[in-house]
């Protein structure tokens, strides 16, 4: 095993929504992928998922019992969306996020609306240098 450089690693693709598996943790991806626009309405039923914006801006909208919001996050910004929450990332252009899920988990969740073709559905690609 070898250091990644997130950096070199975006290099690498061109991809959008489109998530590279960089590393793992346990039972975790850790997944670099390079976003812009929106993603898809979906939930993950049985596990969180963690967001840290690389670069550029991420906007993710959720669907809670108080209603709908967005949480905004800048570049080095962490969140975590809590297990059975509907949630839609939304990026500015030059975005780029690390994910980490439990391996085997799709990027549009176990429940989610039409996906659009700009979005890959994938339990995430192989990374390679």
């Amino acid at each position: 095993m070898e250091p990644v450089s997130l950096p070199k690693a975006l290099t690498t693709f061109d991809d959008l929504w489109s998530p590279r598996i960089v590393t793992t943790v346990n039972d975790y991806d850790v997944r670099l992928a390079k976003a812009e626009g929106e993603h898809v309405w979906h939930v993950h039923e049985d596990t969180d998922e963690f967001f840290l914006v690389v670069e550029g801006e991420l906007t993710i909208g959720l669907r809670e019992a108080a209603g709908e919001r967005a949480v905004v996050l800048e570049k080095g910004s962490v969140f975590t969306v809590p297990r059975g929450t509907w949630h839609k990332p939304q990026a500015a252009p030059g975005t780029a996020i690390l994910v980490l899920e439990p391996t085997g988990t799709s990027s549009t969740g176990d429940a989610h609306d039409p996906v659009p073709d700009h979005v890959d559905s994938t339990t995430g690609h192989a990374w390679h240098s």
